[in-house]
């Protein structure tokens, strides 16, 4: 049975808010990251956060902060493979992520993520809903990680092309709203009024 460590992904540069920490914004009594992390707990056996820059603006999340080894914001991957190298130094055989600023994902994210992977025969799996997959929620193994820093030192930064060329199940959620992502000023609105 895989047992994997969560990582949230939140290395990006948030341009389309302005710059800086999308997941750090409030949401209710809490921020998306602190969302974000409350959902996870329960379903990992560990957690990290993926973030760049100085970590300790992340203190009270009282989480490991893991930044990119691929520099030039290389993109989510870059963060998939940050996850995978941590993973490595904790003795675990997969991660799972999720984006830092979705804070309404769904609570068994990831026992149907393992359980497509294992349906499908495959190694990967990504969350997806009727509009389509959602390729920041997955769940990936550390055993392709090398082929990951290769592909991504050579400029890949799409992650359906780098899931699809290794075969990757998909685990269907009903709801798509549950994938809803902040990303402009009127995004954190919407959120609120979801909260």
């Amino acid at each position: 049975m895989i047992q994997p460590l969560g990582v949230i992904l939140a290395g990006g540069q948030a341009t389309r808010m302005g710059g800086g920490d999308i997941g750090l914004l409030p949401r209710g009594r809490s921020t998306s990251l602190g969302r974000v992390s409350a959902r996870r707990v329960p379903q990992v056996a560990g957690l990290a956060l993926n973030a760049n820059g100085d970590a300790s603006r992340f203190d009270a999340l009282k989480l490991p902060v893991i930044s990119d080894s691929v520099h030039g914001f290389a993109g989510p991957l870059s963060g998939v493979l940050a996850g995978l190298d941590w993973a490595v130094t904790q003795g675990a055989t997969h991660i799972v992520t999720a984006a830092a600023d979705t804070p309404f994902f769904p609570c068994d994210l990831v026992p149907q993520l393992i359980l497509a992977a294992e349906t499908a025969g495959t190694q990967i799996a990504l969350a997806a809903t009727p509009d389509g997959r959602h390729p920041t929620f997955g769940l990936w193994p550390v055993a392709l990680r090398d082929d990951l820093r290769t592909d991504l030192e050579n400029g890949l930064r799409k992650v359906v092309l780098w899931t699809d060329k290794h075969g990757c199940a998909v685990a269907e959620f009903p709801n798509d709203a549950a994938f809803f992502n902040v990303n402009t000023p009127d995004d954190l609105a919407k959120a609120e009024a979801m909260l």
